[in-house]
Parts: structure tokens; sequence; C-alpha cells
């Protein structure tokens, strides 16, 4: 089985439709993935009857924005009940938190030489219901100001840069409970990538599955070098993670991050499913 637990339509920051994610998935020879976008369900009915008819699993996930000692963490939530209540209020805070800043970023970047209004930036997301600095990023790219993200990122939007502003993001703590309580299994992403090293150390990560039972972590990601996804894996084994693999793909919206590029191993599937049933979630 080849399976990418990692992935993000046009409903978040993706470039693809829930139904084109699924059918390249397919053509990517990918048996199973998990459909993770950023604080939204929104993509998963849609993503789930395309698998049925394509026949790639679809596995029903979330990517959900929480922070640590002020820095972003993100958090991996798989199986959970779409409909649960408490969730869903707290990713809509989430969603309304990515949304409040962005007038105070088009704001802040058109004072920067870089103007843009929130009509661009709405354009952009093509009616995605999580709206962020991606879609700032695809803005400045329609104007011609950057290359690509990454540049906009970089040079702009990035912590530091002119154009950031600040935004809500649930304490890690809490994320992993609300996963719980709404029968999911919860999963670091990419714990150390993106300069996280220090805000998620070791000793932190183990405390975690003590205090909060956290299940699983993200270890082979494009964001690990080969050393960290080592280390990761033997920390992992030693406190009985989950320990998954994914692309982390988001179209043309993210380079160097092909469908499939790192793969889940099926041992840690079934493990990851068994403890999504356990808790009676979405399988």
């Amino acid at each position: 089985m080849k399976i990418d637990l990692h992935t993000h339509s046009r409903v978040s920051d993706g470039t693809d439709t829930p139904t084109s994610l699924v059918r390249l998935a397919a053509q990517a020879g990918l048996d199973v993935i998990a459909l993770t976008d950023h604080d939204s369900f929104g993509g998963i009915p849609e993503a789930m009857e395309a698998g049925k008819r394509i026949g790639v699993k679809v596995l029903c996930g979330i990517e959900m924005s929480t922070e640590h000692n002020g820095r972003s963490v993100h958090l991996l939530g798989y199986g959970c009940d779409p409909f649960d209540r408490q969730l869903g209020e707290e990713l809509g805070r989430i969603r309304f938190g990515r949304t409040d800043r962005l007038p105070g970023m088009v704001e802040k970047l058109t004072e920067a030489g870089l103007p843009i209004t929130m009509d661009d930036v709405m354009t952009a997301a093509g009616g995605a219901p999580a709206v962020g600095r991606p879609h700032v990023a695809d803005a400045l790219v329609a104007k011609g100001y950057v290359e690509d993200r990454e540049e906009a990122f970089a040079k702009w939007l990035g912590e530091g840069c002119p154009g950031y502003v600040h935004r809500y993001a649930v304490p890690l703590e809490r994320g992993i409970d609300l996963i719980h309580a709404a029968k999911g299994v919860a999963v670091i992403a990419h714990p150390w990538g993106r300069g996280n090293r220090e805000t998620l150390p070791a000793p932190y990560l183990e405390e975690l599955v003590r205090s909060h039972a956290l299940e699983g972590i993200e270890v082979d990601h494009p964001d690990h070098d080969d050393d960290t996804r080592s280390l990761l894996f033997e920390m992992g084994a030693r406190l009985g993670l989950v320990r998954t693999g994914s692309s982390d793909y988001h179209g043309t919206g993210k380079k160097n991050h092909p469908l499939g590029s790192n793969l889940t191993r099926p041992s840690a599937y079934r493990d990851l499913i068994g403890r999504i049933r356990r808790r009676g979630g979405v399988v």
C-alpha cells in the first residue's frame, strides 16, 4: 500500500479541488490519502465520494492551527467527527482569526509599497472557507510583486516581515484535547521542521504523551532531513507513538511537495486506524 496522510485542497490553501486531488492521487499510484485542510472539514464529503468512484481510500483529516510559547504548531487530527460542536466552534474562531487579520496585512503591504486590496485576496482565495496568508501570497503573485508563495513568505508574510500580523490559534494542549473529544487521533505535523525543534523539544513531546495522550508525530516530511527523521523515528518508537509520513501536498501552492514524496508505512497506518476505531471515530 502507498499511503500519504497529509494533503491539502482548495478548501484551504491547496490549488486542487478535492475531486482533482483524489484523481491526482490515483495517478500517483496512491492507495490511501488523508485530506487535512487547514481548520476546515469542508472538502471531506467531496473527497470521500470521489475516492469511492476512483478507488482511493480517503481518510477524514484536518490540520489545526495551534501554538505553544507563542510559536505556531500544526496539529493533525485523523478520524474526527466533523460535526462535533466544541471542535467546530474552535475551528470557527481560528478561521475568523485568519480572516480578521487580513485587512491589517493588506494595509501594511500597501504601506510597504505593494498595494493590494481585500478584493485581490478574496479573488485569489476563490471561495475557500479557510482564507489566510497563502491567499495574500497568491494576490502578491497575481500582481507581479513576487514570483511565488515561497518568495512572498520569505520577504513579506513570514514572522518578522513587513506584512506579518499575528492571529489567534488555540493552545496546543487544548487542540489535542478537542481532537480527542471529537473521537479523533492527534498527530503533530512536521514537529522539528521550520525551526520548531526549540519549540517542541523531546522532553516536552514526552510530557504531551503523558499529560494529554498525544498519539503520533509526523516523521517523514519534506521539512525533515535524514538525521531528524532518524531521531524522531527512534523517539516515537520509545514513546509508543504512531509515526507517519506524508508529502504535505498543496498542488502548485508549495514547491517540492509532490504527492507520495513521503509515505506512511502500512503498519503505522493500521495502528492509526485501530486507534481511531477504539475512539469511535470516522474511518
